[in-house]
């Protein structure tokens, strides 16, 4: 499986070029907190929404302890996505690695 860690994710974006942010929380998570510029996909939708996505981008995927983006990243892969990492341990090692700011539930 290939994964990113909360340091590099914020390390890509901060400089070079910008992944998409593929968020596959519920809604009543996303009003808590979420990633800049994310994309919202429902983990529950992807079957249905996987074609708004295009295959060529980089995509990082999160949720919030890396479980759900963790399946969402294997079955884009399984798609024909090129480049699909999951965010090790999702927003909540994000917020404790990259920024103790972040609400998190």
């Amino acid at each position: 499986m290939s994964e990113i860690r909360p340091e590099e994710l914020k390390a890509r974006l901060e400089g070079g070029p910008r992944p998409l942010l593929l968020d596959v929380r519920q809604d009543w998570e996303t009003r808590l907190c979420r990633l800049e510029n994310s994309v919202h996909i429902p983990i529950e939708e992807i079957e249905l929404r996987a074609d708004e996505l295009d295959p060529e981008d980089d995509i990082v995927v999160y949720c919030h302890q890396g479980v759900r983006s963790a399946a969402v990243a294997d079955y884009l892969r399984q798609l024909g996505f090129k480049s699909v990492r999951n965010l090790v341990g999702g927003l909540d090692h994000w917020a404790q690695t990259v920024d103790p700011t972040m609400r998190r539930y």
